[in-house]
């Protein structure tokens, strides 16, 4: 059945809202086992879990009794895969193929929780029972990731069962302008990372008068440890379908492309089923809910070039085109994918829309701080005891998302810094812990937002190797087109390898500082314009790692292998031979000398030989092996 009207999508919305109640309070007189179905627990074998419950479920009798879904992603990944049953609320973590047995015997047929399974805060080594009482969970609010991890991706009843399409419903119902009013006054600016207004955007769209606009997602997804955009396409592509529509019925758009990375095979997969559904719903096709609004959506895979998140960049690239940036202006507003108005957003943006009008402008613009509204998604990562998908609302502070949310370093190690914004980011120290996270107050302090990357570092850390790092990311990226980027980033490597192999001088790093204004202020695109930022921060906060490394020849955190040395503690030494026997290359030999009270002479390092493997040190039983 086709809805043709705004009054049969009511009555739609109404009946799987109540089913969708149903299964959560157990009015069905059923229970409900949900299972993550992102793409972490999925590679630690989710199906399989889901598999074994179906199958012992069956096999003790309790299919009338049970049902089985998997959804969008929990969240809290470094805990995954997540069992959750309703209308209980009981969260099991770590879930085993082999623990499902146990599940079912003892909670699904006795009623009995598995103590063993349950989250245990590491603070108070309690256990805790339900998803809301984790620290992890306390201090998000899900917006953008509003029914990821609650609904099935796959299906259409479950998402309009938690407020799918009521956001369209209600803008089809308003005139073009009014709607981007709605979204101006909501504050929303784009998660894509520059964080330009989003009305402002949709307005120069809708005031370039064209026989064709279109609007474009872009799902390019590069930075590394991000999974923001990929977590809410495979946790509810509905709601991005349904912003996209949206913006397409505010600027006089008729068709809309999302542009996603070939690597998330399963982001596309469910986005390609929810058009497949709205699309057979007649939500989108021709005169949607019996207006003159048409809409389609289309999907293109993105090769992986990260250069192609730059919206010019992925424009080319759906029309064919080698993903290179354009010069701007004229900006994609007035001439985008095939010469039309376009407007390019992200995925977290769009995402967004439809809360926006479901539940007002001035809902929306509750949380957050006065220049950034609504919440954000971060990929929380690195060295960090909860790694995870968060959403928390602007203002937050870095602490809370480090400490509160994020659980504190592993180990009790020292915070060092937070990279916030990928390799277009910087570090923030711990200096900075207490400031709120909002657009302008990370770029006033160096960083950026990005697109919400937050990789944790801790004293173990070399920020010298950290910039490295992400320059030879940007190298491999960088597609080329202008001589600044080209050329530039590739002097800035070259610059930091020769100071982490220890031949670094102190005019290297007046080079660094006169290359990175120069790349800043001559490259085409962002990706060029801010390459250095990560050699800025680390120059400016941990120029002293900077200067061990030339001056003193020394990594102080050891990482740098070319200034790397291992020693044996003579008077440590028990003369084992150990070490001896798992070295590689022969380096470590017997010495004339018997530390006292030892029997065997202790053994040493030719530094000439050392491959720097660390296998010694690692099977040293007596601890004997230092690395300086």
């Amino acid at each position: 059945m086709k809805i043709t009207t705004s009054e049969q999508l009511d009555s739609l919305l109404q009946s799987c809202t109540e089913c969708l109640n149903s299964k959560i309070s157990g009015e069905n007189g059923k229970r409900a086992v949900v299972l993550c179905g992102g793409t972490g627990c999925l590679s630690s074998n989710s199906n399989e879990i889901k598999a074994k419950f179906i199958e012992l479920i069956e096999k003790n009798g309790l299919a009338d009794k049970v049902t089985v879904n998997q959804v969008g992603c929990f969240g809290f990944c470094s805990q995954g895969p997540f069992v959750k049953i309703f209308p209980e609320d009981t969260l099991y973590r770590l879930v085993k193929v082999e623990d499902v047995e146990e599940i079912v015997t003892t909670d699904l047929m006795n009623g009995q929780i598995v103590d063993r399974l349950l989250y245990v805060d590491p603070a108070t080594q309690e256990k805790v029972e339900k998803q809301e009482d984790i620290n992890f969970y306390k201090k998000q609010k899900r917006v953008a990731l509003h029914g990821c991890g609650l609904i099935n991706a796959e299906n259409i009843n479950e998402a309009m069962g938690y407020g799918a399409f009521k956001g369209l419903q209600r803008a089809l119902k308003m005139t073009q302008k009014e709607v981007i009013d709605e979204v101006l006054a909501s504050g929303l600016r784009g998660r894509g990372g520059a964080g330009f207004p989003t009305g402002r955007k949709w307005s120069f769209a809708y005031a370039n008068e064209a026989d064709q606009k279109y609007v474009v997602c872009n799902g390019d997804e590069g930075d590394p440890g991000a999974f923001m955009d990929r977590s809410i396409l495979e946790g509810n592509p509905f709601a991005v379908i349904e912003g996209m529509m949206i913006a397409g019925y505010a600027i006089g758009a008729s068709e809309g492309y999302f542009y996603v990375r070939a690597e998330y095979p399963i982001a596309v997969d469910r986005l390609q089923k929810a058009i497949d559904q709205m699309t057979e719903l007649g939500i989108l096709g021709d005169n949607i809910l019996g207006t003159d609004f048409s809409f389609r959506a289309n999907i293109r895979l993105g090769a992986g070039a990260f250069v192609c998140g730059e919206e010019t960049a992925l424009l080319n690239s759906i029309e064919g085109k080698r993903g290179m940036p354009r010069p701007r202006p004229p900006f994609p507003a007035v001439k985008g994918l095939w010469g039309k108005p376009t407007i390019v957003n992200n995925v977290e943006t769009l995402a967004c829309v439809p809360y926006i009008l479901r539940e007002g402008a001035g809902e929306f613009a509750t949380t957050g701080t006065d220049g950034s509204k609504g919440t954000k998604v971060f990929a929380l990562g690195g060295k960090v005891n909860n790694v995870g998908l968060v959403e928390v609302p602007m203002g937050t502070t870095l602490r809370e998302l480090v400490y509160d949310i994020g659980g504190g370093i592993p180990g009790n190690k020292k915070f060092k810094a937070i990279q916030t914004g990928g390799p277009s980011g910087g570090c923030l120290t711990e200096e900075f812990l207490d400031e709120p996270i909002d657009f302008d107050n990370l770029v006033a302090k160096g960083s950026m937002m990005g697109s919400g990357g937050a990789i944790v570092m801790d004293e173990d850390n070399c920020m010298v190797n950290i910039a490295k790092f992400y320059m030879e990311f940007i190298c491999d990226e960088s597609c080329g087109k202008c001589s600044p980027c080209r050329i530039g980033t590739k002097r800035m490597l070259e610059i930091l390898t020769k100071i982490t192999d220890g031949k670094g001088t102190m005019e290297d790093l007046e080079e660094l500082e006169l290359l990175a204004e120069a790349v800043k202020n001559n490259s085409l695109c962002a990706l060029g314009q801010t390459s250095a930022n990560p050699i800025v921060s680390t120059m400016t906060h941990f120029k002293d790692e900077y200067i061990a490394h030339i001056v003193d020849k020394r990594c102080p955190a050891g990482i740098c292998k070319n200034l790397m040395k291992y020693t044996i503690v003579k008077d440590s030494c028990f003369g084992c031979g150990l070490c001896a026997r798992q070295c590689p290359v022969d380096a470590i030999s017997v010495t004339d000398y018997t530390a006292p009270g030892k029997k065997k002479p202790a053994l040493q390092i030719d530094a000439e030989k050392c491959i720097k493997c660390g296998m010694c040190m690692a099977s040293c039983k007596f601890k004997a092996i230092v690395k300086e």
